[in-house]
């Protein structure tokens, strides 16, 4: 499985962006999806992640400002990032993992993409 992410740019605070995951193969619906990021200095951390069956899972600081939702059909999983604040910047990564298995630990995730580049400007 291959992950090809996008969306990310450059954007002042308050501004939105969306990010998109393409995901290679047919068996994109088996996979739980996780948005990860991680900033200059500190630890990757999970954003949100959206599991095969559609649940769904929200770091506490994007809570009520970030959706992941994800396009079956598409092969394509997002994250919609809203109110952005300059503590979002960071590169952004989508990663897929068994859809078995849970959701909310790096060692989850089985394929990760490249990571696009978020920064929000104060």
């Amino acid at each position: 499985v291959q992950l090809q992410a996008s969306g990310g740019g450059l954007v002042q605070a308050g501004g939105s962006l969306r990010l998109s995951c393409a995901a290679s193969g047919r068996t994109f619906s088996s996979f739980n999806m996780g948005w990860w990021r991680q900033a200059p200095g500190k630890e990757r951390e999970l954003v949100a992640a959206i599991s095969r069956t559609y649940s769904t899972y929200y770091t506490d600081s994007v809570k009520g400002r970030f959706i992941i939702s994800r396009d079956n059909a598409k092969n394509t999983v997002y994250l919609h990032m809203n109110s952005l604040q300059p503590e979002d910047t960071a590169v952004y990564y989508c990663a897929a993992g068994d859809g078995r298995t849970g959701y909310g630990g790096v060692g989850d995730y089985v394929y990760w993409g490249q990571g696009t580049e978020v920064t929000v400007s104060s």
